[in-house]
């Protein structure tokens, strides 16, 4: 699908696709904020022990680590 470009349709097609995507957006099922944060939190914790970036990554497995140093004569 080709990208459009806003400021070359008439008032009138942008009325027309504001709507279209608000048809789309009415159909969307809703769930409060306080059960979806909950589920976010749990799912998190779940896998906290599994992620590099709160465990941390064993150096021997690090490919981002250092290979040598840098000597200044």
């Amino acid at each position: 699908m080709p990208a459009i470009n806003i400021e070359d349709l008439s008032e009138k097609d942008k009325l027309k696709m504001e709507i279209e995507q608000l048809r789309k957006e009415v159909k969307l099922e809703r769930q409060p904020v306080s059960k979806c944060s909950e589920e976010i939190k749990n799912y998190i914790e779940e896998r906290s022990g599994e992620d590099p970036l709160v465990k941390g990554i064993p150096e021997d497995r690090n490919p981002f680590k250092e290979k040598g140093g840098c000597v200044i004569a």
